[in-house]
């Protein structure tokens, strides 16, 4: 079996992903995130076909592939133009979660909507005061009884307003000092006490950002996934999936922008010749081409190493594949504008509004700056620098 070639199986399940995608499209998208709709309709479709729900064991339900199945879904999307930042929180990093951690219970109740898409979950870990160090988490659950009450803030979370639940990373009463021994908690948003507030953002997108209020919000026991002090390895086993699709989603864009760029150099005629045979614009592309690949390829390897279950090489190269792929996905987005020239920021080439969303592939879901310290600590050894 050649190790750099996908099966078979997830050739077709790309093109699969593709033909249905091709018909919404990047207009579709940006219109419907321009009117403040929803784009629940693709969301369906997706669910109903089986691609939201290719990483859900069989048994309930889904398609019993892997992470990296999921990413090729993830990745076509975004080649179409509508990338579906649920889909790195939902099916990605809460279902990863509960399928490895949750009771048998929880298994039966979320896992098979997660496989059709008619359920959904958020994922809540960003705190205003702990920005990337996850070990200065404050939202902390105490116990009352047989129930927990959870209290504490958050902030930057995604597609609130479309989840029915959330899952919350917090710590246990007992455990709010030293090492960050999460605790993971399943928040349905209509819990007495918990509030969210849309953040305003500059940001072409139907999925919309949210600060969050806990205000003893009581909780259930099986509100609980996992065991109360499992230890961070139970946090990075949604985190490593959410950062290989992050590689997917910002490598789906930058195929795309690649796409409307060289469709355009090849049929712009200035000078009695198209522009993409200058080579002043073919090269940047070119270039971009092969850092999309190589971006590719290393999403591929993060994705096969998580599956095998080797979590500490998927971690390793996840953080590779995030950066790689956000890193390419900003800079053909750039070229790509500016081989339109000022057609690049006209709305109806979709690029412009790639600006803001491949850029935040930078930021989240962990800083390129995080990714180097992470790099230099734990693949060449260096002295800790944080």
């Amino acid at each position: 079996m050649n190790p750099y070639a996908e099966s078979a199986e997830r050739v077709a399940l790309r093109k699969a992903v593709a033909d249905l995608a091709a018909g919404y499209g990047r207009g579709y998208f940006s219109e419907r995130a321009r009117a403040g709709e929803k784009t629940t309709d693709l969301w369906a479709d997706m669910g109903k076909h089986g691609y939201l729900g290719v990483a859900v064991p069989e048994e309930y339900g889904g398609g019993g592939g892997g992470i990296g199945d999921l990413a090729a879904v993830c990745e076509e999307l975004a080649t179409a133009g509508c990338p579906l930042l649920l889909m790195v929180v939902s099916p990605a990093i809460c279902a990863t979660v509960i399928a490895r951690f949750g009771t048998d219970e929880q298994k039966q109740r979320w896992l098979p909507g997660f496989a059709d898409g008619t359920r959904t979950m958020a994922f809540s870990i960003t705190e205003p005061d702990a920005g990337s160090n996850a070990h200065k988490i404050t939202t902390t659950g105490r116990r009352d009884g047989d129930d927990w009450l959870l209290t504490g803030r958050k902030t930057y979370i995604s597609g609130v307003d479309e989840a029915e639940s959330v899952l919350v990373v917090a710590r246990t009463e007992d455990a709010r000092t030293g090492r960050l021994q999460p605790a993971l908690f399943v928040v349905p948003t209509d819990a007495p006490g918990f509030e969210w507030k849309p953040i305003a953002m500059d940001l072409l997108s139907p999925e919309r950002q949210f600060t969050l209020f806990f205000d003893d919000v009581r909780l259930p026991a099986n509100a609980l996934v996992g065991a109360e002090g499992a230890g961070i390895a139970q946090l990075f086993a949604g985190l490593n999936p959410e950062r290989i699709m992050a590689a997917s989603f910002s490598t789906g864009l930058g195929r795309f922008a690649l796409r409307r760029a060289t469709e355009y150099v090849k049929t712009r005629e200035v000078f009695g010749a198209p522009i993409g045979s200058h080579q002043a614009l073919a090269h940047p592309l070119a270039q971009s081409h092969i850092e999309i690949e190589l971006a590719r390829l290393m999403t591929q390897r993060a994705a096969a190493l998580y599956d095998a279950g080797d979590d500490a090489a998927a971690g390793e190269a996840a953080n590779m594949a995030k950066y790689a792929a956000a890193e390419a996905a900003c800079t053909v987005v750039d070229r790509a504008i500016q081989a339109h020239g000022g057609n690049g920021l006209a709305s109806e080439y979709g690029l412009a509004s790639l600006l803001a969303a491949t850029r935040a592939g930078r930021i989240a879901p962990v800083s390129r700056e995080m990714v180097l310290n992470f790099v230099a600590m734990h693949s060449l050894g260096l002295p800790k620098s944080y």
